[in-house]
């Protein structure tokens, strides 16, 4: 309260002594007391964003964060889209609703903003009942610089189709659908860009432009003059701000000094903030500050920060004690549930009638206040963890939608029929069956045949994806070649498929060691992991406890990205098999590896009564034999090694578990060691190539699997740039890097003239220490240059791709890679993913020769490479060659052979059917509980069914559609993507209602064991899958169905004799729509019993 009054009486107040989250308290209070804006002021974006997070844990309405927008001063092509819109957004709800909680930062203060005139006349007010033509909203949003595309994904797009309007303003997180009657606006709903789907109903909407390209014709002002007079300003440190801003200032007047006279820009002092500028606009408001030199007005608090425990618990208990002795009150503030439930069980254990609060709601800073006699401590301090903050970023969802275009089948792509072979996709065509209009899908083969695919054998086609984008051989329609090439393939992968399951059966019948449920140790060395657990992380950790409490050897593979957290997940495995008495080895593929990871283990466990080492080539004779007698005596508990390891010379006295990392980068005697031991140790595999859906789920039934897909929150997407050689760009970036605090790889792959490299980057940054490193370095030499980099002795450590395997140096945030032409896509991004690994924003650089000396090949790469560069995720295109890779490395090295021929997606189908063929034959006593699936069932029919090209006009989107709608599998799926539909383009029409009961009859014809129907003619055929010694004929459904004959009227069975086998086919005569066809058959199914 006396802070707040001194602000009113006084104009400004020092709030001194405020330490920690003591900070966001007050803030707290001080915006419950004040009835207009209040702006918070930090020193920088990071802390900024911290206190950001504390107030949105205590206030029930979250306050607004005001970003810069990212761009170094006249930069006009860097702004972050994202950044740009919290601006706007922050704007408009200032104007709209004046009582609001800012919280910002001198970058984002030293940006002026538009004056509310301006921003008036920026913005197109929208309601619903407003008499509206959509000629003029389009014409207005042509003049607010909008752009039109078929569907909207960013900022600044607008997209129409008939009287539906989807458009993205500047000023509001999601998109916006205005429906259209006549000239009226009928409904206003937000939608989500990934699904497209709408979420929410709106009554009235404003559209803003993009308010941070800087016109000349623009007023602009502070945001300190933007609020109403009599605001309250928070500043943290007002001195540190004026120099940040007059810092940024003196750099944006020498950026417009060097900017070329032809276009003209507005002056700096028109565009941006400068210290004096800051305290004029303080001036006219109320001011609490923080940090200041005065000595008159000031509130002092009697605050202490929370203590160091080191993690000693016993001391945080008997602290804990002597508070509630002199009758203080303790809270504890935890990240999550877990935490929480830890953080007491550990207390409970040592003290249980200790007396605190233990909330779940993460906080920056613990604190003591004296005053009130309150003692807050925070779980991420007193596990000493790092505490991340966490800021709302597009990116995710930006990422989605580019995946999606990935799977779209364009006019040329290769596709593969599982029963005609690899053909072109010629797009989707509208042809004539028997006087019907219906959609087909066109494919190109051999000499110019071409095969039309109905949409309802979209299920026999996909997408041809081959190794390193190899080119596939193309048939003639007919020709004998391709049924050759599938029947070699599924009889391969019959075979492997059966291997697979054999090894894994075998598994289950071993008897290895149960370890004992998790002690409070394993509680502590999971609670003061130093980030947060992320779901996957935690499911895959649960997962591997539970492999190891079952009496069965664990044989488990974890696959995640670079830098995803599989590391700590071997952490909590090895630390649990010691804690039951055992050793762990850890096999690694390379020197330098070994070396990281034994750091990593040593930093993890030094609080703990575990004894860590390692082998490798660089070690002396002496060590290497301490090394080997530790392990053989037991006094090592943990051993990290290369090959070695699995060598002759080495026995461990109890051997428990066996880490695995990279399995495939070992060579074959290696894998066979491997094998022997998979027997009676239990067995964790670690890989950073990514395994596809499809094929986990089929390798589920033959290898345990855990997938590690989310990364760690707030990570920041790797900003990538491909450029030629220049050495004013390169300088700038390596200083840029330099002036944060970080340092940076440049991967050069040539010995011969790496110095020259090294020298040139010492010439362009002179102050920077370099350290050049490659695989010809005597060992030691190597070892102490890579351990020096590590530890910050250099800034710059120009390598060969020996920095590939794992290196980890979360403080070097920017990569150059030299002659990026000459690396596969898929080197390309597992180097990119050495940057990015903590919170800061991470940068990579492509250096190489202009586009115009490169061949095809390699400037398809830099193409591919520039164009998903904003997404971080793996170039998705190196994605697809490392997931081939990972099926290569997982299923035998010539699979690769055969995925080229029949494309990937085929032959995951054809390992998914091999390995359910023998669920249910060969290894039925493994699988009890697996049911025969029915098959997808083709269907032929002359009655209209189709999307109309009015309703859905884009042809891509319309193949999009017809692919959707043939994975859907259950009459829920079917309403869910009716309704979906129906919300993005109208209501249904006419064909696509017929196109829906067409779907649901094939659901009917496969459950009762059809693989074909031909509904024409006013007749309905339909085969039957099953061979005629199948077992399927003596079930209960199929005596029924013969039962039930005699009701469909002109119905018999027949026998056909196909090319290779009999089938039995029904025929039943006048049937002339969808919908009798279907009350037909419905009569021949059993009923089911409840």
């Amino acid at each position: 309260m006396a802070v707040y009054q001194s602000a009113s009486n006084h104009g400004s107040v020092f709030a001194a002594g405020l330490v920690g989250s003591k900070h966001s308290f007050l803030v707290k209070s001080l915006y419950e007391q004040h009835n207009a804006t209040l702006i918070w002021v930090l020193n920088d974006k990071e802390e900024a964003a911290y206190y950001l997070n504390d107030l949105e844990v205590l206030l029930p309405l979250a306050p607004i964060f005001f970003p810069s927008s990212y761009r170094r001063p006249y930069a006009t092509e860097e702004t972050e889209n994202a950044n740009v819109l919290l601006r706007a957004e922050v704007l408009q709800k200032i104007k709209n609703t004046p009582r609001q909680l800012v919280i910002t930062y001198p970058e984002a203060l030293s940006e002026q903003v538009l004056t509310p005139k301006e921003l008036q006349r920026k913005t197109l007010a929208i309601k619903k009942g407003d008499e509206l033509s959509i000629d003029f909203v389009n014409e207005t949003l042509f003049d607010f610089g909008f752009k039109r595309v078929d569907f909207v994904s960013e900022p600044g797009e607008f997209a129409l189709r008939g009287g539906i309007l989807d458009v993205h303003s500047y000023s509001h997180e999601e998109p916006f659908r205005i429906e259209f009657f006549g000239d009226e606006i009928d409904t206003i709903r937000s939608f989500d860009v990934t699904s497209q789907r709408s979420n929410q109903a709106l009554d009235a909407i404003q559209v803003l432009a993009n308010i941070e390209q800087k016109e000349l014709d623009e007023k602009r002002q502070s945001l300190l003059s933007f609020i109403d007079k009599g605001s309250l300003i928070c500043v943290q440190n007002s001195i540190a701000v004026q120099a940040s801003l007059d810092h940024m200032f003196t750099h944006a007047e020498k950026s417009y000094a060097a900017l070329s006279g032809e276009i003209k820009r507005l002056q700096p002092d028109a565009l941006f903030v400068d210290g004096k500028l800051f305290v004029h606009g303080l001036a006219v408001h109320k001011q609490v500050h923080f940090c200041s030199q005065t000595t008159d007005n000031v509130v002092v608090f009697e605050c202490q920060p929370q203590p160091r425990f080191h993690r000693k618990f016993d001391w945080f208990v008997t602290h804990l004690n002597e508070n509630t002795k002199k009758q203080g009150v303790n809270h504890v503030f935890c990240a999550s549930d877990a935490q929480k439930k830890r953080l007491v069980q550990i207390i409970e254990e040592l003290a249980p009638e200790t007396s605190f609060h233990c909330w779940v709601a993460p906080l920056f800073q613990g604190f003591m206040d004296e005053d009130e006699n309150i003692f807050c401590y925070t779980d991420h301090q007193l596990f000493e963890r790092y505490y991340r903050f966490r800021l709302k970023n597009g990116y995710a969802k930006k990422q989605a939608l580019s995946l999606k275009s990935l799977t779209e089948l364009e006019v040329g792509d290769y596709v593969t029929h599982i029963d005609h072979g690899i053909g072109t996709f010629g797009g989707l065509q509208r042809i004539d069956v028997e006087g019907k209009i219906q959609d087909a899908i066109k494919l190109f083969y051999g000499d110019r045949d071409i095969l039309y695919v109905s949409i309802h054998s979209l299920h026999k086609i996909s997408k041809y994806n081959g190794k390193d984008g190899a080119v596939p051989k193309i048939y003639k329609l007919g020709s004998g070649a391709w049924k050759k090439i599938k029947q070699k393939t599924k009889k391969r992968v019959k075979e492997i498929a059966f291997n697979l399951i054999n090894v894994y059966a075998k598994r289950r019948m071993n008897k290895g060691f149960a370890a004992r449920p998790d002690t409070y140790l394993q509680h502590e060395l999971e609670a003061s992991f130093v980030f947060e657990d992320t779901p996957d992380q935690r499911a895959a950790t649960e997962a591997v406890k539970e492999d190891m409490e079952d009496q069965k050897p664990m044989d488990r593979l974890i696959c995640g990205d670079v830098g995803f957290g599989k590391t700590e997940v071997a952490i909590r495995a090895a630390f649990k098999s010691v804690d039951n008495g055992k050793q762990v080895a850890i096999l690694v593929p390379t020197t330098i590896l070994a070396f990281q990871h034994h750091n990593t283990f040593v930093n993890r466990l030094k609080d703990f009564p575990v004894t860590v080492d390692y082998l490798n080539r660089f070690r002396s004779t002496k060590q290497k034999k301490e090394v080997l007698e530790g392990i053989e005596s037991g006094a090592i508990d943990i051993v990290i090694g290369t090959h070695q390891l699995v060598g002759k010379s080495v026995s461990f006295k109890d051997l428990g578990l066996l880490i695995v990392d990279e399995e495939q980068k070992f060579g074959v005697s290696v894998k066979e060691k491997l094998r022997a031991f998979k027997e009676h140790v239990d067995v964790l595999t670690l890989t950073a190539t990514p395994i596809p859906r499809t094929l986990q789920f089929s390798l589920m039934a033959a290898r345990d699997l855990s997938i590690i897909n989310t990364p760690p929150p707030n990570r920041h997407p790797i900003e990538s740039q491909v450029l030629s050689w220049n050495e004013v760009q390169i300088r700038d970036a390596v200083i840029y890097e330099l002036q944060r605090g970080g340092q940076v790889f440049f991967v050069h792959n040539r010995i011969d003239n790496i110095k020259e490299v090294s020298g040139a980057i010492q010439r362009l940054v002179p102050d920077a220490r370099i350290a050049t490193a490659h695989g010809q370095l005597p060992g030691n030499t190597l070892e102490k240059l890579m351990l020096g980099f590590i530890a910050g002795a250099f800034d710059v450590l120009v390598a060969t791709t020996i920095i590939e395997s794992g290196l980890d140096v979360p403080n070097a945030n920017t990569i150059f890679i030299n002659n990026a032409n000459n690396f596969g896509l898929s080197d390309l991004h597992q180097m990119r993913g050495r940057v990015g690994r903590s919170n800061k924003k991470a940068f990579c650089y492509f250096i190489t020769h202009p586009f115009s000396v490169l061949t095809s090949d390699a400037r398809k790469r830099m193409e591919a490479i520039s164009q998903y560069t904003a997404l971080g995720s793996g170039f998705q295109i190196a994605m697809k060659d490392l997931e081939i890779r990972g099926a290569g490395d997982l299923l035998g090295g010539e699979q690769s052979g055969f995925i080229n021929d029949i494309g990937f997606e085929t032959y995951q189908k054809i390992l998914k059917d091999a390995i359910e063929e023998l669920q249910q034959n060969e290894f039925k006593a493994l699988y009890p509980e697996q049911k025969t699936k029915p098959k997808e069932l083709v269907l032929d029919t002359d009655v209209e069914v189709f999307f109309p090209t009015d309703y859905i006009n884009n042809v891509k989107e319309r193949m999009a559609q017809y692919q959707a709608l043939s994975t859907l599998k259950t009459e829920e799926e079917l309403t869910a993507f009716g309704d979906a539909l129906k919300d993005r383009f109208g209501s249904l029409p006419e064909p696509t209602l017929a196109l829906f009961k067409s779907v649901r009859f094939k659901w009917l014809g496969a459950s009762l064991g059809f693989e074909k129907i031909v509904l024409k003619k006013q007749k309905c055929i339909c085969t039957f899958e099953a061979s005629p010694e199948s077992d399927f004929y003596q079930t209960p459904a199929f005596q029924y169905m013969l039962g039930q004959l005699g009701d469909l009227g002109n119905a018999q069975l027949k026998e056909k004799t196909a090319k290779e086998k009999n089938k039995l086919v029904l025929v039943i005569s006048e049937v002339d729509s969808i919908e009798k066809a279907t009350q037909l058959l419905q009569k021949l199914q059993a009923p089911t019993v409840a």
